[in-house]
C-alpha cells in the first residue's frame, strides 16, 4: 500500500519585522556611520596614546630621573629659593644629597608637566579626530543613505524612483547602478502582472457570466425535463464556484501589492457592513453574532479591507456547530495600533494545524472544512495578502472547546 505523501509545510514565520519602530535613541544605533567614526577615532588615538608614551619614555631617559649629579660639590655653601638651601656651610655629603634631590625633583616635575600637557593636546586632537571621522563617514556613506531612501520609497510600490547615482565609478555607485537595473526588472515585472490581472478578469468572468445566463434562462423554462432541471442546478452550482474561484484568485493577485492610495477607513464601520451583509446566512445556521466594535481609523483601501472583514465573518458563520453557534465580532485600539478580532465557536482545530489554514486551497483536514459549499480555500489568503499590503498582519489561535479566534493588526 503506497503511503500518503506528507503536506508541505508551512513557510517559517519572519524574525523581522520591517515595521518596527526606531529606537528612541538613534544615537545609540550602532550605525556604520558611528563604528567608522570609533574606528578612525580609535586608531588616532591609539596611534597617540602609543606617540606620547614614546615621547614620555624618550623624554625621561634624557633627563636621567633619579640619577647623581655629574659632579660633586667639595666644600663651601649654595644658595637656592627653589630647593630651599641656604647659604651656610653644610658637610660635602649633605650638601650633595640635597642638590641631587632638588635637582631630581625639578626633572620629575617637568616629565609630569609635559605628560599634563600631552594628554590635553591629546585630548582636544581626540576630539577634533572623532568629529572629522563622523564627518567623513557621512560624506563616504551619504550614497548609502540615497539607496536606502530609494529602497524605502520602492516598499511603498512606487516602483518608478531610481537612485541615478554621480561620482566616481567605485564598488558604490556599481551597487546603485545594479540596484537600479533590479528595479527596472521589477517594475516591468509588475507592469506585466497588472496587465496580465487586468486582461484575465475580463476573459475569464465573461464566458463565467453567458454560462451562468443561459443555465438560469434554460432552468427558468417550466416545461423542461427534471433531469435536465437536476443537471443544470448542478452546472449553475459548479459554474458559481468557479466564478468564486476567478474573482478570489484575482483579488489575490491584486492585494499582494502595497496599497498606493489610502484613504482613512474606520473598521468597525467596515465591520459593521460585513456583519450586515452575513446576517441571514447566519439566521439560517442558527449563528449569533454578537461583539461591541468601537471606532478604529485606518489608512488604507475600503473595499479590500471590507474584503478581509467579511471573509473572516463568513468563515466564522459557515466553519461554526450546528446549534447554538455564536460569532463575536470586535474592533478597537490596541498599543497605536486597529485590531480587528473574529472569533466563533466551531470544530476543535489543532495548533500544529492553524499555519496551513492562510496557504491558498489549504484547508483543516476533516469532513468540517472540505464541504464545497463553503468556499474555494481563498479566503484567509486573501485576508493575509490583503493586510500585509496595508502594513499590518493576521494571527490566529484555536479557542478552547473549538473554534477560531483571528485578529487583524493594522496601523493606525
Amino acid at each position: 500500500m503506497a503511503s500518503t505523501p506528507a503536506p508541505p509545510q508551512a513557510p517559517p514565520k519572519p524574525t523581522w519585522d520591517p515595521r518596527r519602530p526606531a529606537p528612541p535613541l538613534p544615537w545609540l544605533r550602532p550605525t556604520i556611520r558611528i563604528r567608522l567614526t570609533l574606528l578612525y577615532g580609535g586608531m588616532f588615538l591609539i596611534a597617540g596614546i602609543l606617540l606620547l608614551s614614546i615621547i614620555y619614555l624618550l623624554a625621561a631617559n634624557a633627563l636621567n630621573v633619579g640619577s647623581n649629579l655629574p659632579f660633586k660639590i667639595v666644600s663651601g655653601g649654595v644658595t637656592s629659593d627653589i630647593c630651599k638651601l641656604s647659604g651656610s656651610e653644610l658637610p660635602a655629603d649633605e650638601l650633595n644629597h640635597a642638590l641631587n634631590q632638588c635637582v631630581n625633583d625639578q626633572r620629575q616635575h617637568a616629565l609630569d608637566n609635559l605628560l599634563s600637557r600631552s594628554l590635553l593636546a591629546l585630548l582636544g586632537l581626540a576630539i577634533i579626530a572623532f568629529a572629522f571621522g563622523y564627518a567623513m563617514a557621512g560624506r563616504v556613506l551619504s550614497p548609502l543613505g540615497r539607496i536606502l531612501r530609494t529602497a524605502r520609497s520602492v516598499a511603498g510600490s512606487d516602483l518608478s524612483r531610481r537612485i541615478e547615482l554621480d561620482g566616481p565609478d567605485d564598488e558604490i555607485k556599481e551597487l546603485a547602478d545594479t540596484f537600479d537595473d533590479m528595479l527596472e526588472r521589477l517594475e516591468r515585472a509588475f507592469t506585466a502582472q497588472q496587465r496580465f490581472v487586468g486582461n484575465a478578469s475580463h476573459e475569464l468572468r465573461t464566458p463565467l457570466a453567458i454560462n451562468r445566463t443561459l443555465l438560469e434562462v434554460h432552468l427558468s423554462d417550466p416545461g423542461a425535463p427534471v433531469e435536465l432541471q437536476q443537471l443544470g442546478k448542478t452546472l449553475l452550482a459548479t459554474n458559481e464556484r468557479s466564478e468564486q474561484l476567478v474573482e478570489g484568485l484575482l483579488l489575490l493577485a491584486r492585494s499582494d501589492n502595497q496599497i498606493v492610495e489610502r484613504k482613512p477607513v474606520d473598521l468597525a464601520e467596515v465591520a459593521e457592513q460585513a456583519v450586515d451583509q452575513v446576517n441571514g446566512e447566519a439566521e439560517a445556521k442558527g449563528v449569533t453574532i454578537r461583539g461591541d466594535r468601537n471606532t478604529a481609523v485606518v489608512q488604507g483601501n475600503g473595499v479590500l479591507l471590507e474584503r478581509i472583514a467579511l471573509n473572516l465573518v463568513q468563515n466564522a458563520v459557515r466553519y461554526n456547530v450546528p446549534e447554538d453557534g455564536w460569532v463575536e465580532v470586535t474592533t478597537e485600539i490596541q498599543h497605536g495600533h486597529a485590531v480587528l478580532t473574529v472569533s466563533n465557536t466551531g470544530p476543535v482545530v489543532p495548533a500544529y494545524e492553524v499555519d496551513n489554514l492562510f496557504e491558498p486551497f489549504k484547508r483543516l483536514r476533516g469532513a468540517d472544512r472540505t464541504g464545497s459549499d463553503k468556499g474555494v480555500g481563498l479566503g484567509l489568503s486573501i485576508v493575509r495578502s490583503v493586510a500585509r499590503a496595508h502594513g499590518g498582519h493576521i494571527t490566529a489561535q484555536p479557542r478552547e472547546g473549538g473554534g477560531l479566534v483571528m485578529r487583524v493588526t493594522l496601523p493606525v
